[in-house]
């Protein structure tokens, strides 16, 4: 590599997003005298979502910090609990993390969901408008300097992308009080409102209802229930680990 460099260390976090021939040690970048700190790391892969402290031989460094030549440089993860100021903690997730959006709102959880593949543009706008935090698996999106403020999925698996987004951000959990298809909150209701969507056992059978007053879905305890009863227990349990 020609011209000046300077040295990156990255935490080890964050060595999915680097090459694996670059995770030993530190990272020679290229500097050439006008590109921020930020956009170096994000050029080695890393989303500055995912990027906490930033050291410069031992000093910490905005983002916008511009690096000299023969600087170390020490990138650290997003310390947790992690905070986002200026809205309620509010979630929007692309179209591929649908069952996790799903446990979110079973957790009581604000979560926007695209059910459809919008483009990239459009999510990062309405996470700007709506003042969401955007979750996704693609870095590029995360990228995407209109975002409110973004944080990378880092597992495939529904239950692990769970525990990981409830220790990340720590947001409040009132289970069972918004609606797992539309992010509605729900009410109770008299089985008479929701009978036209009940089969006949199932009007014979449950009692205690629940909707949703915005789609108007309706929720009773049925088969399902203690399955989606434990997804609350291990989320609450989490909870109370933290505390």
């Amino acid at each position: 590599m020609n011209g000046p460099e300077i040295h990156v260390e990255f935490a080890p976090e964050l060595h999915v997003f680097v090459s694996r021939a670059r995770r030993n040690g530190a990272v020679r970048a290229p500097t050439d005298g006008v590109s921020s700190l930020g956009h170096v790391i994000e050029s080695l892969g890393v989303p500055l979502t995912e990027v906490g402290a930033l050291a410069v031989d031992g000093h910490e460094v905005p983002a916008s910090h511009v690096p000299a030549a023969g600087e170390s440089v020490s990138v650290r993860t997003v310390a947790r609990p992690q905070r986002v100021p200026g809205a309620p903690l509010r979630f929007l997730l692309d179209v591929h993390l649908g069952t996790l959006a799903r446990r979110l709102r079973l957790l009581g959880v604000d979560t926007a969901y695209e059910s459809t593949d919008i483009g990239d543009p459009a999510l990062a706008a309405r996470s700007a408008a709506e003042r969401r935090v955007m979750l996704s698996r693609d870095r590029g999106l995360l990228r995407r300097r209109e975002l409110w403020a973004g944080a990378f999925v880092y597992s495939t698996r529904p239950e692990e992308q769970l525990r990981d987004v409830l220790d990340r951000f720590r947001p409040e959990l009132l289970p069972w009080t918004r609606c797992t298809a539309c992010n509605g909150l729900l009410r109770q209701a008299a089985k008479e409102e929701v009978a036209d969507q009940l089969e006949q056992g199932t009007h014979r059978t449950y009692d205690v209802f629940a909707r949703c007053t915005e789609c108007g879905r309706a929720y009773w305890k049925g088969a399902h229930h203690e399955q989606l009863e434990a997804i609350v227990e291990r989320a609450l349990a989490l909870r109370s680990d933290h505390h």
